[in-house]
């Protein structure tokens, strides 16, 4: 059962749709789930919110850690504010939660081998933290749903597979099932376990039936996906089976299907892609909609909804695979594989509107559908959602929808693993704040490193050296909300043939239409330290090393931005190279009509924890600017500022002399800016462009969404002459 995806959204449907609603999902929280671990724990344990539900008065979350062995709470009475309720010990590992009530109902896995799967599921009081009962299930549980009417649960035991043997291929026995269990007040109805046989159905591997995911439409039918087995089944609460079939196949034309290789090129197909659902949803009692994540086999890189008799309504094809990239959160180094991998799929009404939500694990993003018409989706919204977006709910009754995002990357040093909350309002939508929506051709981007303005209306930026197969200056509109980029430049050697080997941080106007970029370079990897003379076509006219007094002290961290002044380059050095103080960093001129070298020294933060250093300069007026930031993401971020230097000062000592140190003035602390999205504050403050009425606009790198939330934020500081 093939399906061609004909159904693609416009390509100006997300921003045509956001600017005739009134009403939008727009961030207002984000909870770190570290703060749930109690006074005197290690904090640099891994913790991971992945299912989330909520109490039936819509005011306490809670999630599984499945790291922890635990079950978070979160006090969200005032949803702009969420507070610690702390973690309750489960003695195992959760795989799901369901809150009928003020009842936790988890499933926990304590299985002691992929043949000797075993499993419960524990009835716990939410405000005390108190176990009101268990019932053993037979095997390994995966995910848990609750009936509308919160009078049984259904739990998918996967009894999964292990990847390790014959190359993860099924069957591999024991076989799952579905179990459904009668809730009561005092806890869950032991006696009353049913279990439903899914065994024979699938038409891959119909002795091992391996369920994914269930949720119970309000006829008390149980919906289950079976996403090994490329196999949907519907079950009535009686156990029999009302209908099954395959979830079927997808053709992937124009898309990225070759990762590593630091490009971003649409031209390439996976055709008769197995959907392998993940997550499902009902949305009404005859419709529900997957997530087709993909395991083994597949994975269609989009969503469906399908009537339960079998048949596809709808089709998202690589139309939400299409939206993400127009924002900057495609995960290159995922091409190969399942793309953005859409996981995670939630129903909720707001306001009378319908709406499903559609969770990108890689992409880190939530699509807000609305599905008045369930064979015509449309998107209204896409929601930066935190790293690796796990699990949804939907608390309409409030205005609320919520993320559960399970990627803690404190072994990277990357930000912790959150929770976060977005609110229905009256509001323009916030985010995204960039996107190539409208050109001609699809074009993805990531890494924003270096800006410079022209003109009152035009920011070019550069990409790094994660595109290194593809170094790029795009045009960026600012006029445009969100702001538009307009044009993608690839940057190119003389013979044509795309410029590799560059980490482009930095650009600046040569005054006659081209450019002047500053690579920062990387000896263990063989990027030069250099600068780089760019025609407006993108052609490399000429290509400037370092002279052998800065080799001879150079290090990994080299120039993060350019600026030039009259006939001078200044290039901010990130960090100390090996003849600089402590906490100084040389801010180096390189004359264009005279050749010469030069430099002064910046004196900056000491860092708290981490390091500190440059990420950009800027001339403009009577001041140099810099940002100087500091590594760190989320709570523990300190430093991320806007800094000027007196022109008067940035008069370059020869090499190798002693060197003066500039003098510095606060312009602007960036930590409110980068808090003002509801989002944790991002590490890397890397573009500040100012135009010639003084307006400033700053960046963030997105890393190429490589263990990153994949969130851009470009937004304007004002007018930097009044300090304002």
């Amino acid at each position: 059962m093939t399906y061609r995806a004909v159904c693609l959204t416009s390509v100006f449907a997300l921003t045509a749709s956001a600017a005739s609603a009134d009403m939008h999902f727009n961030r207002i929280a984000s909870f770190p789930v570290v703060q749930n671990m109690a006074e005197g724990e290690d904090i640099n344990r891994e913790s991971s919110p992945e299912i989330i539900d909520v109490t039936a008065d819509g005011v306490t979350l809670v999630y599984t850690d499945s790291p922890l062995g635990a079950l978070g709470r979160i006090d969200i009475t005032n949803p702009s504010d969420p507070r610690p309720l702390g973690n309750i010990d489960l003695g195992g590992e959760p795989t799901s939660v369901v809150v009928v009530g003020s009842t936790a109902l988890v499933g926990v896995n304590t299985s002691e081998s992929y043949t000797s799967p075993s499993g419960m599921v524990k009835a716990i009081d939410v405000a005390s933290g108190n176990e009101l009962n268990t019932c053993d299930i037979g095997g390994q549980p995966d995910s848990l749903a609750k009936s509308p009417d919160g009078k049984f649960i259904s739990i998918a035991i996967e009894n999964e597979r292990d990847e390790d043997l014959n190359d993860g291929i099924i069957p591999q026995l024991p076989a799952g099932n579905l179990v459904m269990i009668d809730v009561s007040e005092a806890g869950l109805n032991c006696d009353s376990m049913l279990v439903a046989d899914l065994t024979g159905l699938a038409d891959v591997a119909p002795t091992d039936p391996e369920p994914e995911y269930v949720h119970i439409n309000s006829l008390g039918e149980t919906v289950v996906s079976l996403q090994e087995n490329n196999h949907m089944v519907v079950v009535a609460r009686d156990g029999s089976i009302v209908n099954h079939f395959p979830a079927g196949a997808v053709d992937l034309e124009n898309i990225d299907a070759t990762d590593e290789r630091g490009a971003l090129i649409f031209t390439e197909s996976q055709l008769g892609r197995l959907r392998e659902p993940d997550a499902v949803a009902w949305i009404d009692d005859l419709h529900f909609a997957t997530a087709n994540e993909g395991d083994y086999e597949g994975g269609s890189r989009g969503w469906t909804i399908f009537n339960k008799d079998g048949t596809v309504v709808y089709e998202s094809g690589k139309s939400f695979e299409e939206a993400i990239i127009h924002i900057g959160h495609y995960p290159d180094k995922r091409s190969d594989s399942k793309g953005v991998e859409p996981e995670s799929v939630t129903f909720g009404v707001f306001n009378g509107t319908p709406y499903v939500f559609v969770g990108s694990e890689r992409g880190s993003v939530v699509g807000v559908y609305n599905v008045k018409d369930p064979a015509n989706p449309v998107l209204e919204q896409l929601l930066p959602s935190g790293v690796g977006p796990e699990g949804y709910v939907t608390i309409p009754e409030r205005n609320l929808l919520v993320s559960a995002n399970e990627a803690d990357l404190i072994e990277d040093g990357g930000a912790r693993a959150h929770v976060m909350l977005f609110e229905y309002q009256n509001a323009p939508a916030v985010y995204p704040h960039l996107t190539s929506a409208g050109m001609d051709e699809l074009t993805g981007w990531g890494a924003i490193s270096g800006m410079v303005a022209e003109g009152e209306d035009t920011v070019w930026a550069v990409n790094d050296s994660f595109y290194g197969y593809q170094p790029t200056i795009f045009r960026i509109d600012v006029t445009s909300t969100p702001a538009q980029i307009t044009d993608a430049i690839r940057v190119t050697r003389a013979n044509g043939e795309a410029a590799q080997k560059l980490d482009m941080e930095g650009i600046t106007l040569d005054g006659d239409g081209g450019f002047w970029v500053a690579s920062e370079g990387r000896t263990d990897r063989v990027i030069p330290h250099a600068l780089f003379h760019i025609s407006a076509d993108g052609q490399i006219e000429d290509e400037i090393g370092l002279p052998a007094e800065l080799m001879a002290v150079e290090r990994r961290f080299g120039f993060e931005g350019i600026t030039k002044v009259g006939d001078t380059l200044w290039m901010a050095v990130q960090r100390e190279w090996a003849d600089d103080p402590a906490n100084h960093v040389k801010l180096v001129a390189y004359n264009t009509e005279t050749e010469e070298w030069g430099a002064v020294l910046y004196e900056k933060a000491e860092p708290e924890t981490g390091w500190v250093g440059l990420s950009e300069i800027t001339f403009h007026g009577d001041f140099v600017y810099v940002v100087e930031r500091d590594n760190q993401h989320d709570f523990r971020a300190v430093t991320k500022k806007v800094y000027r230097i007196p022109l008067s000062e940035m008069k370059p000592a020869p090499l190798g002399s002693d060197l003066p140190v500039v003098s510095k003035e606060e312009v602007r602390d960036l930590l409110p800016d980068l808090r003002s999205t509801g989002g944790y504050v991002l590490d890397k403050v890397e573009g500040l462009a100012i135009t010639p009425s003084g307006t400033a606009y700053v960046s963030t790198d997105n890393d190429g969404v490589d263990d990153h939330s994949g969130e851009t934020m470009f937004f304007s500081i004002g007018i930097v002459d009044s300090g304002s």
